[in-house]
């Protein structure tokens, strides 16, 4: 999600930040490479214009001038003004809420622009939230529209009305609605029939299903793959129809991030959600001071929080913790908490929100594919194997390298990188499943750039944490698990217990 820009915007705002002294030279080429990073993220040409002006007059205020730590301020401004750009500090919109307590959303979009799942999506977020929705399609136009909403709405657990054999929209939207009334929802979510080109003849119908049933919030669904064409769609369905607000769509591709920022500037209109990735949780609530913080690699640990506390069982975590204190952890513990961060989303987008992660996590190491691999080896185990790994001497592991379909040398690192784990555990074990802290760490710590020891782990200088537990890396330990460890076996034979090692020597001595 915004890579580029981002990759860009984080440069130029490093350099800043430890200057003692900001000239005017210093602005000028700051504005330059901030206008340049913008224009090729595809953003509207007056918006940069204007975007860049507002800035470079705040930067040359006195509060900059002044301050202790100029180069800090002038990131805080372009923070600041980033955000504002978004939509500002209390841009979050929730959606609205008639005082019926019946609430009908109409999307709108041009075809492709994924209508149909965004609807599956956001009933089943709505769901979540404690809402009863249901969904309706009354695309008459697309050949199986409405069995695509029917399958997808069925696998997420939400009522859906479609009917195949009538070819009036309208009349679908008000029986969709009966019936959502009908069944007590407090959400009906109406998916619209697109077109590659928005005609008049689209408009129409759009219009006449908008006076049928009355909506409580008409969303456009913009595809941000399309760049700046997706603000000129914006502006017609705005002008022809009306919107309330805007969900983008495919912000997990490679879309450069104009769309958005410009998008809301243009027509005054905020951004309500983003989906993130095709699977149907990848929906979330669009916070602009969180995106910008995205956006200039200062992370989005709210955001990390609340996908956690979504995707997570507290109680089985709390249990695990409490094995690993306890010293009784075990390859079904680390099982689990791969399954566990596989619901939260991609590892990119994880270690994204985490602060201080920009830049210092090799990006190849951030496969999802990894989790899928170590989990197969795992489940190639017997279950006297998981939770007694110290039996797998080098037969076992060639056994389950080839259940798993995998080599040796990978059964090899996943069980180093366990040993890791459950060693640097120990050391914060006091033996009785609570916690302390290891003899020294407070120094060790200061060593690698965790200023303020524990509190800051993951907050500060992450490139310090690669010596931990042998995580080459750079991820704190509690993402450990996913990044693979330096190897200490030979890659192309079974790793032999260090134990039979030195018993093999001693004989082979005294022969």
């Amino acid at each position: 999600m915004f890579e580029s820009l981002s990759q860009k915007l984080q440069n130029i705002t490093s350099k800043m930040r430890g200057k003692a002294r900001v000239s005017d030279s210093d602005l000028k080429e700051m504005m330059r490479e901030i206008r340049m990073a913008l224009l090729e993220a595809d953003v509207n040409y007056s918006v940069v214009k204007e975007f860049v002006a507002d800035m470079n007059e705040k930067c040359k205020g006195a509060d900059v001038q002044e301050s202790f730590t100029p180069g800090q301020q002038i990131v805080k401004i372009v923070r600041d003004s980033l955000t504002e750009l978004l939509g500002g500090e209390e841009g979050e919109e929730k959606l609205k809420v008639s005082d019926t307590g019946f609430n009908t959303i109409i999307l709108y979009g041009l075809q492709g622009a994924g209508k149909t799942t965004t609807a599956a999506k956001l009933a089943k977020l709505l769901k979540e939230n404690g809402k009863k929705p249901m969904v309706v399609s009354v695309d008459v136009h697309r050949p199986a529209a409405a069995q695509q909403l029917k399958v997808l709405s069925d696998a997420v657990g939400v009522d859906c009305y479609i009917d195949s054999e009538e070819k009036d929209a309208v009349k679908i939207a008000r029986d969709g609605e009966g019936k959502a009334r009908y069944m007590l929802c407090n959400y009906l979510i109406i998916d619209t029939a697109g077109r590659t080109v928005a005609d008049e003849e689209l408009m129409e119908e759009l219009r006449d299903i908008a006076n049928a049933v009355n909506p409580t919030e008409k969303l456009l669904v913009v595809d941000a793959m399309i760049g700046q064409e997706a603000v000129n769609v914006a502006q017609l369905f705005e002008q022809n129809i009306g919107m309330d607000g805007f969900i983008m769509t495919k912000l997990d591709g490679d879309a450069r991030g104009g769309a958005a920022l410009s998008i809301r500037k243009l027509t005054n209109k905020p951004i309500k959600y983003i989906c993130t990735g095709e699977k149907v949780d990848a929906i979330e609530r669009f916070y602009p001071q969180r995106m910008a913080d995205r956006i200039l690699g200062m992370g989005d640990v709210v955001s990390l929080i609340e996908k956690a506390q979504a995707s997570i069982d507290e109680e089985e975590a709390r249990k695990t913790m409490e094995r690993m204190m306890g010293s009784s952890y075990n390859l079904d513990d680390l099982y689990d908490q791969f399954a566990q961060m596989k619901k939260m989303g991609s590892l990119k987008d994880l270690v994204g929100m985490m602060p201080g992660a920009a830049g210092k996590i090799n990006e190849e190491d951030l496969d999802d594919k990894i989790v899928d691999r170590q989990m197969a080896i795992i489940s190639s185990m017997t279950k006297k194997e998981r939770r007694a790994p110290n039996i797998l001497n080098a037969s076992r592991r060639k056994r389950i390298a080839a259940g798993a379909g995998v080599q040796v040398s990978d059964v090899n690192k996943l069980i180093t990188q366990y040993e890791q784990t459950a060693k640097l555990m120990k050391q914060f074990s006091n033996g009785k499943g609570g916690f302390k802290m290891p003899k020294g760490f407070a120094k060790q710590a200061a060593k690698m750039g965790l200023k303020g020891g524990m509190g800051n782990m993951g907050m500060g200088d992450m490139s310090g944490l690669s010596g931990m537990s042998g995580m080459g890396t750079g991820f704190p330990q509690g993402l450990g698990s996913l990044s693979a460890p330096r190897d200490t076996g030979d890659d192309d034979v079974a790793q032999i217990p260090t134990g039979r090692r030195d018993r093999k020597k001693k004989r082979k001595g005294r022969r």
